[in-house]
Parts: C-alpha cells; structure tokens; sequence
C-alpha cells in the first residue's frame, strides 16, 4: 500500500516559495522524495532566467510540481504579475509516481499561499507560452 505523505514543508521549501513572493526566483520546480515522504526543492531558477528556461527544467520521465511567478502587460500599459501552480505528470513517468503527485496535489498546493492560476501538463505541449499569457 502507497503512503501518502504527510507534507511538512521543509524550511527550504518554504522560505524559498516566500522569497518568490519578493521576487527573487522567476520559478521553483519541486519534487517529492519518495525515501523521505517530503516534498523538496529541485530547482530555483533566477530572476532573469526564461520561461524557456522554466520548461526545459522538466524530465520527460519524471513528475514534479512547480511554482512560476509570470509577468505581463496588461493593455492599459501596467505591469502585473501571475502566480502559476503547475503540476507535471508526463506520459513517460511510473504509474506509482504519477497516482503519489495526484493524491498528493491538492494538500501541498493549499499550503502555498497566493496561487492564482493552476495549470496540469503531461507533455511541452500542454504548457505552451500562449497557453500561460491565455
């Protein structure tokens, strides 16, 4: 039987989600270490780094969850931003990995104050650019 874990945000896992707020990191991709049932930081990615940059940090093969802090132009000229919960769950990965990130969603993105938008990707394709500025 399949333990669910318990999600005590790791302090790096929490200061580093907070320190996005004060926009030091563009994005977070975290991973879920199945020896320890937590959820950890997998990569940061800097202020000047791309949404390319963001996308490629994805395995085809592996799930993850990830936070990205997206800017735009609204068409009165402004500059906003969007706080994206995006959870990846490709073709490519094990089906145990697959059910532990889906039941395990839910409980860790609650936990992670002022998302805004989620997005759920089994492939590049699903999220896109154009799919994010739509």
């Amino acid at each position: 039987m399949m333990k669910i874990p318990l999600f005590r945000l790791t302090i790096s896992v929490k200061a580093s989600f907070e320190e996005q707020n004060v926009r030091n990191y563009r994005f977070i991709v975290y991973k879920i270490d199945e020896q320890t049932q937590q959820v950890v930081v997998g990569k940061l990615g800097g202020p000047r780094e791309t949404y390319e940059d963001f996308t490629n940090s994805f395995s085809p093969n592996e799930c993850r969850y990830a936070v990205l802090d997206y800017y735009f132009i609204t068409h009165e000229n402004c500059q906003k931003s969007k706080i994206f919960f995006v959870a990846w769950s490709p073709d490519g990965a094990r089906v145990r990995s697959k059910m532990l990130y889906a039941s395990s969603k839910d409980k860790f993105k609650r936990q992670l104050d002022g998302i805004q938008a989620e997005l759920q990707a089994t492939d590049p394709s699903e999220m896109s650019f154009d799919i994010i500025k739509s």
